[in-house]
C-alpha cells in the first residue's frame, strides 16, 4: 500500500502533528483505554518505547535512518547458557503482533541451554523500538532485520517466526535465501491471502476503535482471537502492558503503528511464496488456533472459511521442496502452552 513510513526514535518531533481524523479524536477523549488528559498518569504507567520495562536479557540498540530520520532496532543477543559448549550456530526469534519480544523468553533459555546463540528483535513499531508512521511493510522489516544479523556479523541463521512474525520470516526467506539455515513457521499468519475474503477497512475508523478499546475487550479478542479459553492466565501480561502503553501521551502514536502492521498483514500476502522456499521448513501449529485477521469485517458466509492453521499448515507444507507440520493440543502461543512440547520440537528440527 502507499506511503511513506517515519520511524521515529525517542523524543523525536515531526512539524505537523498527527494526521488525525475528527472522529479518531472524538473517540481518543471517551477512550476507555487510555487514560484522560485531566486523569492523573497511573503510578505503572509506560512509554511506548516500554522504557523500564523489563526484559530478561540486556537490551541493545541498532541505529537506522529511515526516510531520513533516525531510528532505533531493539534486539536481545544471548550467547549459549554458561558452561555450556556453544554449537556455532545462532536462531533469529521474530515476534508477532500483539507480542514485545520479552515473550521469547523460555525458547530463549532453552535454546540458549542448548548451546545456540539468540537473536531475538522487536521490530520497528513494535516493544522498545521506534514507532512509525505511515504503512508498515515486510519488506522494509526484513531488511532491517537483514542489517541487523550484518551488524552482529551474522551470515547465516535459523529463522523462528512466530504469527506476524511468520510473515515476516516467509518474506525474509525469499529475499534473503542464502541467510537461513532452517525456517521454523510457528503459529504463522498468511497461510492464506486475507484480501480474497476481507475486504478494504477505513483506516480511520480502525484506529478509532484500537483507542476506543478496554482491556477486557483487548483480553476477549486476544483469547477468542487465539484460541485460549482456558488459558486466559496466558494473556494476563500482554493486556497489563497495553494498559500501561494506554497511559502515555504518544498512546496514539503506539496505537497509529499497531494499526499500520494490519493493512501489511491483509494487503502484503505471502501464501503464494512459500512453496518457493527450498530451505527446510517446519510448520509448529495448534489444532486450537483459528486465528484470522480482519475476520470481523468478512462476509458471514466467508468467517467460517477463514483461519484454519492446522489445515493450510499441511496444505502449504505438501506443496514445499523440504517441509513437515507438527500439530500440538494447543492454540496460538504453544510456546506458553506447551512449553516442554514445543521446545523438543524445535529442537529436534535444529539439531544437526
Amino acid at each position: 500500500m502507499p506511503g511513506f513510513p517515519l520511524a521515529r526514535a525517542k523524543g523525536l518531533r515531526q512539524d505537523g502533528g498527527m494526521r488525525l481524523s475528527w472522529l479518531f479524536l472524538v473517540l481518543l477523549l471517551a477512550c476507555p483505554f487510555a487514560a484522560r488528559a485531566d486523569e492523573p498518569v497511573p503510578a505503572d504507567a509506560l512509554g511506548i518505547d516500554l522504557e523500564g520495562y523489563p526484559y530478561p536479557y540486556p537490551v541493545f540498540f541498532l541505529a537506522l535512518t529511515i526516510a531520513g530520520h533516525p531510528a532505533r532496532l531493539a534486539y536481545m543477543d544471548v550467547p549459549p547458557a554458561a558452561g555450556v559448549a556453544a554449537n556455532g550456530r545462532a536462531v533469529l526469534l521474530l515476534h508477532g503482533r500483539n507480542f514485545p519480544a520479552s515473550y521469547w523468553a523460555p525458547v530463549i533459555r532453552a535454546l540458549a541451554q542448548a548451546g545456540f546463540r539468540v537473536v531475538a528483535p522487536d521490530q520497528i513499531g513494535f516493544g522498545k523500538s521506534s514507532k512509525m508512521e505511515g504503512d508498515f511493510s515486510f519488506d522494509r522489516a526484513a531488511a532491517q532485520t537483514a542489517a541487523l544479523l550484518d551488524h552482529l556479523g551474522l551470515d547465516a541463521v535459523d529463522v523462528v517466526g512466530h504469527s506476524m512474525g511468520g510473515m515476516l520470516a516467509a518474506r525474509f526467506a525469499r529475499l534473503y535465501p542464502a541467510r537461513l539455515r532452517h525456517l521454523v513457521l510457528y503459529s504463522p499468519l498468511g497461510l492464506e491471502n486475507y484480501r480474497l475474503y476481507v475486504p478494504p477497512v477505513d483506516r480511520a475508523m480502525l484506529t478509532a476503535r484500537e483507542l476506543a478499546l478496554s482491556p477486557a475487550d483487548y483480553e476477549h479478542y486476544l483469547v477468542s482471537a487465539y484460541g485460549l479459553a482456558g488459558h486466559e492466565a496466558l494473556i494476563t501480561p500482554f493486556v497489563a502492558l497495553r494498559r500501561r502503553l494506554s497511559a502515555s501521551a504518544d498512546y496514539p502514536r503506539w496505537v497509529e503503528a499497531y494499526v499500520a502492521s494490519y493493512f501489511a498483514i491483509w494487503g502484503q500476502p505471502v501464501v503464494d511464496e512459500l512453496p518457493l522456499i527450498a530451505v527446510p521448513t517446519l510448520f509448529l501449529v495448534g489444532t486450537d488456533d483459528h486465528t484470522a485477521p480482519g475476520r470481523p469485517y468478512a462476509a458471514p458466509a466467508d468467517q467460517p472459511r477463514m483461519g484454519h492453521i492446522a489445515d493450510l499448515a499441511a496444505t502449504l507444507a505438501a506443496r514445499m521442496p523440504e517441509a513437515r507440520v507438527k500439530i500440538f493440543t494447543a492454540g496460538h502461543l504453544i510456546h506458553l502452552q506447551d512449553p516442554a512440547g514445543f521446545d523438543g520440537a524445535l529442537l529436534d528440527f535444529l539439531r544437526p
